[in-house]
């Protein structure tokens, strides 16, 4: 069987937009008729796909690429982290390929060095139409474009996945037909910069199904809202054009849900950071957007802790919170990257001030996602099914993105499956999650 079909273990870290890298290897190895296995042993080699944003992503990475060759031996390396080989090699010299992020031909060409491919396999024929998935079959992630063209100095994104690479549009709508037709019921659309799609190729007109159709995320989230499922934003960048979303919200064509990154509301960190930095404009599209769209979710995320950030800087972010009221709140202390143009700034924040004032942050935000779970209490949802345990269902509303939203729990219910959508009379709130039974 092994000469038939060599075995890759096969390790991902990181973000959604590397899962979709993971994926991808994953179908051209099927496709070459590797077997892919979910351990180190017996193992004919392994890859392991690195994160390296921050230096907590960074350390994961390395100890994977050492549990790896520990394991096994045979490990080549690729991802974010792979764009700096010297650091890999200094720590694990027995690695025996790097390659960058997205470097598809590359790991594959370091695989077939390595472990030939086999001439046939009958795995090939086993590969389903919409490729490899990570996921559970009822989500899926899309991604639209490569890279990101902003240079924020807390970032190093461009230096590891380069400017901002947009995918032909009737391609994406074509993969999202085909993630669609397998079962999926949800899309979450991601890039480095979802909002800036299409601006690299001066958003020309593609074609899908016959029609034209202009590479801009406000036509693509037209068109994918025309494949009946829940489709998600993710990581859209707060340009003008973002306020035309809203309507294909509120209108029922796309998740009422922005994740949006913020980072501060200090307009002094801001300029530093090379973010937009006017928040009052920031607070009245929020205000119009809810006006439009009362049902929207914003989700966010933010850093404390920026060289240069006063007390007073702080409060600023703090008093942001609390007259946004946003829906979803991710918080990071500034960590120093290497390569990152803040490393260089003066008046760096000391590690306990950092900490002191996340802790004052991340309480202040639980405060405000209990109220408005609270204000849930009473109403009913629309709620995913995602997985069944030993004491019911666990689902996620609209307002929820999987892993990294709350949940919705429904004890004892066990008729569902995961995909399944369901109406249901929300019961009981905590800080994050919702408790409830399905409306009869």
């Amino acid at each position: 069987m092994n000469k038939l079909s060599p075995t890759i273990g096969f390790v991902s870290l990181g973000c959604p937009k590397n899962l979709v890298d993971s994926e991808r290897i994953l179908t051209e190895l099927r496709t070459q008729g590797y077997r892919i296995i979910p351990s180190y042993e017996n193992a004919d080699l392994v890859i392991v796909n690195t994160c390296g944003f921050i230096d907590s992503a960074v350390q994961e990475s390395l100890e994977a690429i050492g549990e790896a060759l520990n394991e096994n031996g045979k490990v080549i390396v690729t991802g974010c982290l792979g764009a700096k080989e010297d650091q890999i090699r200094t720590v694990h010299p027995k690695v025996l390929e790097i390659s960058g992020p997205h470097s598809y031909e590359q790991v594959l060409a370091h695989v077939n060095k390595y472990v030939p491919k086999p001439e046939y396999s009958p795995l090939t024929s086993l590969i389903p139409d919409q490729g490899v998935k990570l996921t559970p079959k009822h989500y899926a992630y899309l991604k639209i474009s490569e890279g990101c063209d902003h240079r924020c100095t807390f970032c190093i994104i461009p230096a590891l996945r380069g400017d901002m690479e947009s995918r032909p549009v009737g391609s994406i709508l074509d993969e999202a037909k085909r993630l669609v037709d397998s079962g999926v019921k949800e899309l979450l659309v991601i890039a480095q910069d979802t909002s800036a799609y299409g601006a690299d190729i001066k958003h020309r007109t593609g074609f899908w199904n016959g029609m034209p159709v202009r590479s801009d995320i406000t036509q693509l989230c037209t068109q994918l809202a025309n494949l009946g499922i829940w489709v998600r934003l993710h990581y859209v960048y707060p340009y003008p054009q973002v306020d035309d979303l809203i309507p294909l919200m509120a209108e029922g064509k796309i998740l009422p849900y922005l994740d949006i990154p913020l980072q501060h509301a200090s307009p002094k960190i801001l300029k530093s950071m090379k973010r937009p930095g006017t928040i009052e404009r920031t607070l009245e599209r929020i205000k119009q957007w809810r006006e439009i769209c009362p049902e929207i979710t914003l989700r966010s995320t933010f850093i404390v802790g920026y060289p240069g950030e006063t007390e007073e800087d702080f409060q600023m972010l703090l008093d942001f919170l609390t007259e946004a009221r946003l829906d979803r709140v991710g918080a990071f202390t500034y960590s120093a990257i290497e390569g990152a143009a803040a490393n260089n700034l003066p008046d760096q924040v000391p590690e306990e001030v950092k900490q002191a004032r996340y802790e004052r942050f991340m309480l202040l935000q639980q405060q405000i996602s209990a109220q408005k779970l609270q204000e849930k209490i009473g109403k009913t949802l629309t709620v995913m099914i995602d997985e069944i345990d030993e004491e019911g269902a666990i689902g996620r509303s609209m307002a929820d993105a999987p892993e990294i939203d709350g949940v919705v729990y429904l004890n004892e219910e066990k008729r569902f499956r995961p995909g399944d959508i369901v109406q249901v009379n929300i019961e009981h709130a905590d800080e994050y999650d919702l408790w409830g039974s399905v409306k009869q």
